[in-house]
């Protein structure tokens, strides 16, 4: 099989104690979810008083599709000429800029759809293997337990039952509570979601306006049927270019230029090990840049949510991750004159798809599928305030877009919950963040102990909050649902 993939301004102010607050929510429709009763798979459910969420793209060659009928009215129309969104960007200043169309260019063609049939660890291996008894506790010792993790509270409503991936997560992004959980800390292979890692560590390191040539050894060693955005040797991108065709498309091309900006693939491993290791995300063990599946590399649901935490502290994180559709350069003509390409996201909660409409309040983050991992997602949304994380990996049901129809269903009820459950744990904050205070959010029993296997390593409060994105400007066109805003003081739960 080949496999699948997909998924804003500096790095914020420390110490920021007031919150802003600037909402436009996009005018799109959420999906009804039916909460029923709670899947019957070694849940630990108690009631409790309620406590104030290789990614190698094979291209479709097919050309236009027609767009389903849809409640919605306005439905993108995905055929490598998306419709455009009406939205509004909200700025600190409170000035308001109008979302304007951007009709494509040369359009590059969609991914195919995930796998159902894709099997996480080995080709050809069956879907049944269970969670190993021990896994982390790190985030709290009922994280660690195996099956569903939820509390519920008076008045919460039951988890949906038609959710059916290995492991997945609901935690809130501000104060980091992890709302339920299932085989949070079962190490899996992450996909193209593993990405979110590579930017959290590399991103901040280039100014986004610095041009590169790329040189073919620049390209060298990506697995076969990697996922491309299209680079081509011999020409200049952006660093902006590259990191929109890291998001956009998934491409390991991108990915493979800025490693090898970064000191090459080697040396990336190595910084993206040791950025895992201090965002105490101690399941995940890096062996390609990329996502693409290599032996030995695993992460898990926790851990992918802690990448996007801390990665959605960076602005320009924040605006490739809920860009929808921008330009690419593409190839250049006997006249020397660049051919401009537009690009997708393949995050299908943010752009929508047949019988899938944008999820309400989504600003991101990533996606990936590839024959070992299936297909993983890792989302954040906002509605009323409220900032989620979920992280769904592997789903097992034969359902059309499974992951982002599952990771919708466990939004749909974490906003629903909201105050209505004790948390089953939290995510922990970057070691730095706890230095010298002796004392941190949740529980890091020992690098070692919890991560079994790996070789040597080869980032306070938050004032969350959503904003409608839509900007038109030079080659870029930014569409998103929601955008919250983090100041750099992480959120350690007060004891």
């Amino acid at each position: 099989m080949r496999p699948v993939s997909a998924s804003a301004a500096g790095h914020l102010r420390p110490g920021g104690s007031s919150r802003r607050v600037i909402h436009t929510m996009i005018g799109s429709v959420a999906a009804a979810c039916t909460f029923s009763s709670v899947s019957a798979v070694n849940v630990s459910q108690r009631t409790a008083s309620p406590s104030p969420a290789s990614e190698n793209t094979a291209f479709e060659k097919s050309g236009l599709e027609k767009s389903a009928s849809s409640p919605l009215g306005s439905r993108l129309r995905v055929s490598g000429r998306p419709a455009s969104l009406a939205l509004s960007l909200a700025v600190a200043s409170a000035a308001v800029l109008p979302a304007l169309a951007a009709g494509p260019a040369a359009a590059l063609p969609r991914d195919d759809k995930p796998s159902p049939t894709a099997t996480p660890g080995a080709p050809g291996k069956p879907n049944s293997d269970p969670p190993p008894a021990d896994m982390s506790k790190v985030g709290g010792d009922q994280l660690g337990q195996a099956g569903t993790q939820v509390r519920l509270g008076a008045g919460a409503p039951v988890l949906p039952k038609d959710v059916t991936a290995r492991s997945w997560i609901v935690a809130d992004a501000e104060s980091g509570q992890v709302l339920a959980s299932h085989n949070a800390h079962w190490r899996l292979p992450p996909a193209s979601t593993l990405k979110m890692l590579f930017a959290d560590t590399v991103l901040p390191k280039f100014p986004r306006d610095q041009q590169h040539t790329v040189t073919p050894d620049d390209l060298a060693g990506m697995g076969p049927g990697s996922s491309l955005v299209g680079v081509k040797p011999n020409l200049s991108y952006s660093v902006h270019d590259l990191w929109l065709g890291v998001f956009l498309r998934s491409g390991n091309d991108a990915v493979h230029v800025l490693a090898s900006m970064n000191g090459g693939v080697p040396k990336t491993v190595q910084d993206m090990q040791a950025q895992a290791d201090e965002l105490q995300a101690l399941d995940t063990r890096v062996v390609s840049p990329d996502g693409y599946d290599m032996p030995g590399q695993v992460s898990s649901a926790y851990d992918l949510t802690l990448f996007a935490r801390s990665g959605l502290q960076n602005k320009d994180f924040r605006e490739y991750c809920s860009t929808a559709t921008a330009k690419f350069p593409g190839a250049e003509g006997k006249d020397k004159k660049r051919e401009t390409l537009e690009i997708q996201n393949t995050n299908r909660l943010l752009t929508g798809d047949f019988g899938l409409a944008p999820y309400k309040g989504i600003a991101g983050v990533k996606n990936g599928n590839t024959t070992n991992a299936g297909s993983t997602f890792t989302g954040v949304a906002e509605r009323g305030g409220k900032v989620l994380l979920v992280t769904v990996m592997n789903p097992a049901s034969g359902e059309s877009q499974a992951v982002y129809k599952e990771a919708a269903r466990l939004l749909d009820w974490g906003f629903a919950a909201n105050g209505k459950v004790t948390p089953v744990g939290e995510l922990v904050p970057p070691k730095s963040a706890t230095a010298g205070t002796g004392t941190g959010s949740g529980n890091a029993q020992g690098s070692a102990k919890n991560r079994t296997g790996q070789a040597a390593p080869a980032k306070g409060e938050s004032g969350g909050i959503g904003v409608a994105l839509g900007v038109a400007g030079g080659a870029l066109v930014l569409v998103a649902g929601a955008i919250f805003l983090l100041n750099r003081r992480w959120p350690i739960r007060k004891r």
